[in-house]
């Protein structure tokens, strides 16, 4: 009987090591997995440097597109552009005529 009490006693002693060091990996695992985690900070400021890559590119091509239709305004209509503009869209090109359209 002495056994059997001296393997409770030390298994008793041992429960709250066993606890702590459980809810140690717990916590760490959630700290570096979790939803809130490491490995989502570092998916979210990879995401983030990626949609301020495209939004440059949005920026400029509508910067681009505003100035183009910024010359087909009545007020300040561009003649080469509307005729660019017109050729493009109609199809209307002489015969031996070269058209460059731009971007």
């Amino acid at each position: 009987m002495s056994a059997v009490r001296e393997i409770r006693r030390h298994s008793l002693a041992a429960i709250v090591p066993v606890i702590c060091f459980a809810a140690i990996g717990y916590f760490a695992y959630h700290a570096m997995e979790g939803e809130h985690g490491i490995n989502a900070y570092t998916r979210l400021t990879l995401q983030i440097q990626d949609t301020k890559v495209a939004l440059t590119e949005v920026t400029a091509e509508r910067r681009t597109l505003e100035r183009r239709v910024d010359l087909l305004r009545a007020s300040g209509l561009d003649a080469d552009m509307l005729d660019e503009q017109g050729k493009k869209v109609l199809g209307l090109i002489k015969p031996g005529e070269r058209v460059i359209l731009g971007r």
